[in-house]
């Protein structure tokens, strides 16, 4: 979960639990006492696409992660970003692909990183150059994937469920072979 916002960003006082009647009832938020900010907490919008490359799915492992995990490629919307434009700039600038098609594939609630993500299906060509956040990637046939059962996970169950795949999802209890 994100860390809370502990300072007014306005005005640097302590923010403090303050509960106010808002349109749908009584809110506990944080608020600043002395100025009347209001840290809303809103979910950030996080970009994920299911890439399909050489008849294959991409998955990427992260260079942050510990683990040996591969995942969907995933970015930030940024200002003046639509999330199809946002999705083809992550694309290019993560793994140098050019997106020759992108269909939604829905939305998801990750609560945990207090995210929503805009899940897409991505064609597309070139040649793989991963940016520095990423160390590898793999190519999947999509009856061998293992789902993740979180987040971007189910976005690729989805998908895999879409293309007439039964989605298998891994046991994150232990560890899962490659």
């Amino acid at each position: 979960m994100s860390q809370p916002f502990k300072y007014c960003p306005c005005c640097a006082t302590p923010l403090a639990a303050i509960t106010l009647a808002e349109d749908s009832g009584d809110m506990q938020r944080l608020r600043c006492p002395a100025c009347g900010y209001t840290h809303w907490n809103n979910p950030t919008p996080v970009l994920a696409a299911v890439i399909e490359y050489q008849g294959k799915v991409l998955l990427a492992q992260n260079a942050a992660w510990s683990g040996r995990m591969f995942a969907l490629i995933t970015g930030f919307m940024e200002a003046g970003d639509t999330p199809e434009g946002g999705m083809v700039r992550e694309i290019l600038e993560e793994t140098n692909l050019t997106t020759d098609a992108l269909t939604l594939i829905g939305v998801y609630d990750f609560q945990r990183m207090n995210q929503v993500i805009i899940a897409y299906h991505a064609l597309c060509h070139g040649e793989v150059r991963l940016s520095p956040e990423l160390v590898a990637y793999r190519l999947f046939a999509p009856e061998a994937i293992k789902c993740w059962p979180a987040g971007t996970g189910y976005a690729l169950a989805d998908w895999l469920k879409s293309r007439g795949h039964t989605p298998r999802f891994m046991d994150l209890g232990r560890r899962e072979p490659e």
